[in-house]
């Protein structure tokens, strides 16, 4: 049985270890598991650096979504900051929001497809197609079921495999500084500015995460207090981690091996330093990095995806929410699209798609803030400053698929052109259903 989204106040369960939880699960699980050898195919020996890249922009970003969730409590986030910002042209807040949830959509391919690369190595057939998309099926499938149960399990289930992968990762930190190799060290810093930029533009996707916990706000005790921390604070831990493990992985394995093994490049990384034991580690904290990933995405893309129905600007039918105040119909349909993503696409296009549409919708979510500063207590200088960072790594990321796939260029426009077309087609339709 299901009830509309304005049935009675949901209960706020969520903590600050609760959204620390959420937005490291989301971004370590995009991270350094899925893109660590994009990156050292287009940044070679520097892409640690790359890293760091993408640690300023999710910064930058952060600012805003932190302003605009703490003036605007809503589990609709940028869809809800952009409406507020641009009430004059609705549409603005309707395509966002389509995009939002489209490159949520990619974002789950992308960690189910991750996980049944690393799953399918474990298994010892990592060249087995079939075999990673069995994996990947049933990892999107079980933590449906994990969201359908309700928030307070969602939150629980995330503190646990969360703090268990940031372990297993600082052991392969640490136990691989000896395998470090000083020359490849000195290496890092020969890579040229420009495809360092472009490597931590392509990677944006392994920080997107933290946007979940705005769409947690209604969910999260002491708000003003938890929001902050939980953005920031998962931003600077998921930093030190990437650039911890790329230094040790891009020093111990150097560039040529990780690129071979591209997919499940950290799980080679880890043998130097500890043999096939540590193979099978950074296997296991890769599985329970991307589940963690899907968790938190699912739970956040979900309610968006209701608030987003309650303000007519998507089917009524998103709204409906079972007997645990869980969006059971958006969880089902997000699953489904991620479903059939990650089976019919490659780790690069679903990455690529995925860093371009959330910094689209970060640049977004910036030009609100900075329209209502007065009402988030913002600095324009620094929202400015956002901006300009955020648009250089999108033109840098668009001027790199040009040069080396146009076709995946055109793909990509093609999305978001079809979401344009699909949200202005559904008002359309919802404003002739009102009028009559």
């Amino acid at each position: 049985m299901s009830v509309a989204a304005d049935s009675p106040v949901t209960q706020r369960s969520l903590g600050l270890p609760e959204l620390i939880a959420m937005g490291v699960g989301g971004m370590i699980g995009g991270g350094i598991f899925s893109v660590l050898g994009m990156a050292v195919e287009i940044a070679g020996p520097a892409a640690p650096l790359a890293f760091v890249v993408g640690a300023l922009v999710a910064l930058a970003a952060g600012y805003s979504y932190v302003k605009l969730a703490l003036a605007f409590h809503s589990d609709g986030a940028s869809f809800t900051y952009l409406e507020h910002a641009f009430p004059a042209w609705p549409h603005v807040a309707g395509i966002a929001g389509w995009t939002v949830i489209v490159g949520y959509v990619g974002t789950l391919a992308l960690y189910a497809y991750t996980f049944g690369a690393y799953a399918a190595h474990l298994l010892g057939d990592p060249s087995n197609a079939l075999l990673r998309m069995a994996l990947s099926a049933c990892v999107l499938l079980v933590f449906m079921a994990v969201n359908l149960v309700g928030a307070r399990v969602t939150g629980r289930a995330e503190d646990i495999i969360v703090y268990t992968k940031i372990i297993l990762l600082t052991i392969f930190a640490v136990a691989g500084v000896t395998t470090v190799q000083p020359e490849r060290v000195v290496a890092m810093g020969s890579g040229s500015i420009t495809s360092v930029l472009v490597a931590g533009a392509v990677l944006f996707v392994a920080f997107e995460g933290f946007q979940l916990i705005t769409n947690s706000v209604t969910e999260t005790r002491e708000p003003e207090r938890s929001v902050p921390r939980g953005i920031y604070g998962s931003i600077v831990i998921t930093s030190v981690i990437y650039l911890g493990v790329a230094v040790v992985a891009v020093g111990s394995l150097g560039t040529s091996g990780l690129m071979a093994a591209n997919e499940y490049a950290l799980a080679v990384a880890a043998e130097p330093a500890l043999g096939r034991a540590g193979t099978i580690l950074i296997d296991i904290a890769a599985l329970l990095a991307t589940s963690s990933a899907i968790n938190a995405t699912a739970f956040g893309a979900s309610r968006m995806l209701a608030e987003m129905a309650q303000q007519g600007r998507v089917p009524r039918a998103f709204t409906f929410r079972s007997r645990a105040r869980v969006p059971w119909v958006a969880i089902v349909v997000l699953t489904g699209g991620a479903l059939a993503f990650a089976m019919t696409s490659s780790l690069e296009i679903i990455a690529t798609f995925s860093s371009l549409t959330f910094l689209l919708v970060s640049i977004g979510v910036s030009l609100a803030n900075l329209r209502l500063r007065r009402e988030t207590a913002s600095s324009p200088y620094v929202v400015v400053a956002g901006l300009g960072l955020m648009g250089a790594a999108t033109v840098l990321l668009l001027v790199h698929l040009y040069e080396r796939s146009p076709s995946e260029l055109a793909f990509t426009v093609g999305i978001f052109a079809a979401v344009a077309v699909l949200e202005l087609a559904f008002a359309w339709l919802h404003k002739r259903k009102d009028d009559a």
